[in-house]
């Protein structure tokens, strides 16, 4: 783990963590959301960001400042801190953004860094390559070799209590990404951004965003902070934490403003097509739509900003209490029914859940089945595994139903569906206290027949018998030969 960067708390992969910050003598708590202040629109101002929203970092562009005669001289004059009027710390970009989306920037790694350090940054960047998704092999590899050597120069250059970003690129391509993470994991530098997520995030493409953050994660370790650059929708945060994320910066908040646009936690809306606002907020409990579309256009985007702002911060709070609690996945659950792009990011997270696990908490208060995804969460494959441990009877009864007050087995286990079967000792323990549906899908029936499978093939010698509500074919289909079945319904 860097020495800068505390974990307190998990949650499948994400965390509650504290980041040090010694240049600005503070530490951030994460995960984090930086909003992204452009120094010739401030609209909104940084002072407030930090009174009245809790933004304890922020992030803005020194390659733009560098390049704009008039706020150059003040922020070197100056400082970045009082120019803006911000005393968290601040992190800037370098122009890789510029970079990506102009083609040429007139900047090397080592005199942007060197004038982030005179302007006062906290967190610097160099100036990498943002590969875009679906760029040519080749190519990928190509501007990879190139962010390396950027990431060698900023290595190299004077920086002092600063901490600097450490790029992981790699496009679409999961091995250039681990790669990509192990080479920064290597260098001596701080902060861990997965880059060039802007088109995926802006096309909805959640899934490749968690397979290129779950990639990253694999080369990078567990103890490295890791941000996602250009994200912060509320709607996406759960997840991304939930796939190991520790800090997100976004201009959604006054882009989308500009644009006539309401954000919410299950996706974006129209302001013209709004009569209600379904957020307490200070702005939606002080206005209703109308008002703000009677206002002139500047007024009526400032406060959709202060709204989209509000909303994005009142979720990440939500998602830190979720890791505390031990409910980020039901949280995740929750926001993947509200877009199906988001159903798919979930889908791709569980996917890597034998990854999630090795961080994933081993009690927690409660599990809520809510989804036929919840059959593959970490918890369900946790116990499966501890199965191998437990050591069977000759005969074995496991059922859904109660002990049968007179019968022939060595021992009566419970079945609970998605977990399967356990011993009665086990019985109050994480998570097979879980909260589950009477009416048991498909999924988890199947997850628990799985588990079945596990129990016999540790214990051949084992006669087993399974006593089952109804189960799906699929499932019953699943279980060894020597494995009798009876159907609770029929019997009774």
């Amino acid at each position: 783990m860097r020495d800068h960067f505390e974990i307190r708390d998990h949650d499948a992969a994400g965390r509650i963590g504290r980041l040090e910050v010694p240049r600005a003598g503070v530490t951030v708590e994460t995960p984090a959301l930086l909003p992204v202040v452009n120094p010739n629109v401030l609209t909104i101002e940084p002072e407030r960001l930090e009174s009245e929203f809790g933004a304890e970092m922020l992030i803005t562009n020194s390659y733009i400042i560098r390049s704009t005669d008039r706020i150059r001289d003040r922020a070197v004059d100056e400082g970045l801190h009082e120019f803006l009027g911000f005393d968290g710390a601040i992190m800037t970009d370098s122009g890789s953004f510029q970079l990506a989306e102009y083609g040429d920037i007139d900047v090397t790694t080592a005199e942007i860094i060197e004038f982030q350090r005179q302007i006062g940054s906290d967190v610097a960047t160099p100036v990498d390559v943002p590969t875009p998704p679906d760029a040519d092999r080749e190519r990928a590899e190509r501007e990879l070799a190139t962010t390396k050597r950027a990431l060698a120069d900023a290595e190299e250059a004077e920086t002092g209590e600063m901490l600097v970003n450490a790029p992981v690129q790699g496009s679409t391509y999961a091995d250039l990404r681990e790669e990509a993470g192990r080479h920064a994991a290597g260098t001596d530098l701080d902060v861990f951004p997965v880059g060039a997520m802007v088109p995926l995030l802006n096309s909805y493409r959640y899934a490749d965003t968690v397979e290129a953050v779950r990639a990253a994660k694999r080369g990078l370790g567990p103890g490295a902070p890791v941000h996602l650059f250009g994200a912060g929708h509320p709607m996406m945060l759960a997840l991304a934490v939930a796939a190991g994320c520790d800090l997100f910066d976004s201009a959604a908040y006054a882009l989308m403003a500009r644009d006539g646009r309401y954000l919410t936690v299950s996706g974006t809306e129209h302001l013209a097509d709004l009569d209600y606002f379904p957020c307490s907020c200070p702005v939606c409990a002080d206005h209703a739509p109308a008002d703000l579309r009677g206002f002139d256009d500047a007024e009526t985007e400032r406060l959709l900003a202060e709204h989209n702002l509000h909303v994005t911060f009142e979720e990440l709070r939500r998602v830190k209490e979720a890791i505390r609690s031990g409910t980020l996945l039901e949280l995740v659950d929750r926001r993947a029914r509200g877009h199906p792009a988001m159903l798919d990011g979930y889908r791709a997270l569980l996917d890597h859940a034998d990854e999630l696990e090795r961080t994933d908490p081993g009690s927690k208060d409660a599990f809520f089945y809510t989804s036929h995804e919840a059959a593959r969460r970490p918890e369900v494959d946790r116990h499966r595994d501890r199965l191998a441990r437990l050591a069977a009877p000759e005969k074995l009864l496991l059922t859904e139903s109660k002990a049968p007050s007179d019968h022939e087995y060595d021992a009566v286990w419970r079945v609970k569906p998605p977990f399967g079967p356990y011993p009665p000792a086990l019985s109050e323990t994480y998570p097979l206290t879980a909260e589950v549906p009477e009416r048991t899908d498909d999924a988890a029936q199947v997850a628990a027949a799985e588990s079945v499978v596990a129990l016999a093939a540790a214990n051949p010698k084992t006669a087993v018998t399974l006593g089952h509500d109804a189960w799906c074919e699929r499932a019953l289909d699943r279980l060894p030969d020597r494995v009798e079945t009876e159907n609770l319904r029929t019997l009774s």
